[in-house]
């Protein structure tokens, strides 16, 4: 299927590893202008190095820093466009689950994990909406299965990206009039070298391995190909009529509506 992705420019906001660079390399290999970011340098600089060598380097921009900053943020974008003219589609893969259990929590806590899993996402849309006002364009949000089940998560991290979903849906209908699409996938459990479900596996592996194959019907872990796959497909014109939904793709995990 022709997805009608070529030329366009995408935005991505942590795409140096894991689902982010998956969903980057499965963009270039539509044919699509792409930014990839990171926090680490090192990891950017090798992300963009590999991608390289698939697909060449002129399609490819990398834009180190931490995107959860405003100024950061306005920044990159403005490098976008004086680059390559637009903006079509904003990925934003930002968020963290590493926080403390209980119902204990600190008001730094939840600031600290609402910053990076809700607040950094809101500041890149809406920045990024004025560039893409003239001509539409998709914008996507990656979210968890945290946000639409209760699970064993932290209680802020699970908080902050039930709220994402829900900004997702509101602002769809907000900037519809823009010809902006916006959705939100919400992924499951995706494993991926050096990423959190490698840790829990090299420090309980029964344990994990049990529970993936009680709590997922699947009986094993998605990959992050499967989550870009579906990202490319509702960022594209292909998927013109779909906005403000919340895409599960968790394996069946999930047992809410």
């Amino acid at each position: 299927m022709d997805l009608q992705l070529k030329n366009q420019v995408a935005f991505l906001a942590g795409s140096s590893r894991g689902i982010g660079k998956a969903i980057a390399a499965a963009l270039l290999r539509e044919g699509c202008r792409v930014c990839i970011t990171g926090r680490n340098p090192a990891s950017l600089d090798l992300a963009a190095e590999e991608m390289a060598k698939s697909f060449g380097k002129e399609n490819i921009l990398k834009l180190p820093g931490d995107f959860t900053d405003g100024k950061i943020i306005a920044g990159a974008l403005d490098n976008v466009v004086k680059a390559w003219g637009s903006l079509d589609i904003l990925i934003a893969n930002i968020g963290s689950g590493i926080g403390k259990p209980g119902w204990q929590q600190t008001d730094g806590e939840w600031e600290r994990l609402f910053n990076v899993n809700l607040f950094g996402s809101v500041r890149l849309a809406q920045t990024a909406i004025p560039h893409m006002q003239q001509r539409g364009g998709s914008i996507i949000f990656i979210s968890s299965i945290v946000g639409v089940e209760a699970t064993a998560a932290p209680l802020p991290y699970s908080a902050a990206k039930s709220a994402l979903i829900s900004y997702s849906k509101n602002l769809a209908r907000t900037v519809a009039e823009y010809k902006i699409r916006v959705n939100c996938i919400a992924p499951g459990n995706i494993f991926f070298p050096g990423g959190s479900w490698d840790r829990h596996l090299e420090s309980r592996r029964e344990s994990v391995l049990q529970y993936i194959a009680s709590e997922v019907p699947l009986k094993r872990f998605g990959t992050p190909e499967e989550i870009a796959n579906m990202t490319i497909l509702l960022a594209s014109p292909v998927s013109g009529f779909a906005t403000g939904g919340c895409y599960i793709v968790d394996g069946g995990q999930t047992r809410t509506m």
